[in-house]
């Protein structure tokens, strides 16, 4: 049986979750008594929480309107999980919004200021021995307000009217069937389709500047994967080279070492080849990544990125065969 503590405890829950709870239901909910849910009612007018009592065929118990509630008591496992969450949020740019940043800090620092002293001492001597890899994500962070709009918007299937700042500073307003939200990399992504086109968009959260419901709904398309739409949007975001080579092997062999993101992988013409197309700003780094490949492979387009090729092996030779 459950100690009178956490009874007490979880009498405050159920009341917490508002409207008039009745003496059977609050009965039936902790498994005691009646006369043990008064008792427990007593206990939480001695802690000074405002319990009401309503008579009648339906009363019961409530607690006083307006009351603001006392911090939660969270056992060491969980606070624990809420400040590695809030840290960790904060290195990957999860949880890091305009808005955000400092809001995590401070619940951070709140959590850790209500916590008995032997739980916080402990929980001081994870964060103060804990290293990351990585620094944290420099991306610019997304408005609150924009990011709780768009989400508003994905969850109800409504139209978005977005204020969009494109890269090279130019401003523009759309208007998006929102079908997913996207945390890629430390950057926030709203993909979806836009309805005066008919194509499909993907916008970074912290370009866009408004963002507000429209009447009506939509209906998003049946087995939506809207991460696997982001990353494809960016393998096929317009570059200065456009890259077409022709590797042996299955695709999770190549995307090993050329993810979503990167590329597109097709079935070839010929079997047991596949088809690599690749959209990129510079060629430098493409010779050593399809020699990471390990798969004999040919390239079609451009000429350039052959010439860098073996450039690339004559290098490795030479060196290679040095005394």
């Amino acid at each position: 049986m459950a100690r009178p503590t956490a009874q007490v405890l979880t009498l405050l829950e159920l009341l917490q979750s508002g409207g008039t709870r009745t003496m059977t239901e609050l009965a039936d909910r902790l498994g005691v008594e009646p006369r043990t849910v008064r008792r427990y009612v007593g206990h939480l007018a001695d802690l000074g929480v405002p319990v009401e009592s309503v008579r009648g065929r339906y009363g019961g118990y409530r607690l006083a309107a307006g009351y603001r509630l006392p911090p939660l008591m969270l056992s060491d496992d969980e606070a624990l999980a809420v400040l590695l969450g809030l840290v960790a949020g904060r290195r990957a740019g999860l949880a890091t919004t305009t808005g955000t940043a400092v809001a995590s800090e401070t619940a951070a620092a709140k959590i850790r200021r209500v916590l008995p002293a032997p739980v916080a001492e402990r929980l001081d001597a994870v964060l103060a021995t804990l290293a990351f890899t990585a620094e944290p994500a420099g991306f610019a962070t997304p408005q609150t307000g924009v990011l709780l709009a768009v989400a508003d918007a994905v969850r109800g299937h409504r139209p978005l009217a977005l204020r969009y700042t494109a890269a090279d500073g130019r401003d523009s307003r759309r208007t998006l069937h929102p079908f997913g939200l996207v945390n890629h990399n430390g950057r926030w992504y709203v993909t979806g389709l836009d309805p005066e086109l008919g194509e499909d968009r993907t916008f970074r959260l912290d370009r866009i500047t408004d963002a507000r419901t429209l009447p009506g709904s939509f209906e998003p398309p049946a087995g939506l994967d809207p991460a696997q739409r982001v990353l494809t949007s960016m393998a096929r975001a317009s570059y200065r080279h456009e890259v077409t080579v022709r590797v042996r092997g299955t695709a999770e062999q190549i995307r090993r070492r050329l993810p979503a993101s990167v590329a597109e992988v097709r079935a070839g013409d010929d079997a047991g080849w596949q088809r690599v197309e690749i959209r990129a700003a510079a060629l430098d780094w493409l010779p050593g990544v399809l020699a990471a490949l390990d798969l004999p492979f040919v390239i079609e387009r451009p000429a350039e990125l052959r010439e860098r090729v073996v450039a690339l092996a004559a290098r490795l030779a030479a060196s290679g065969g040095a005394q």
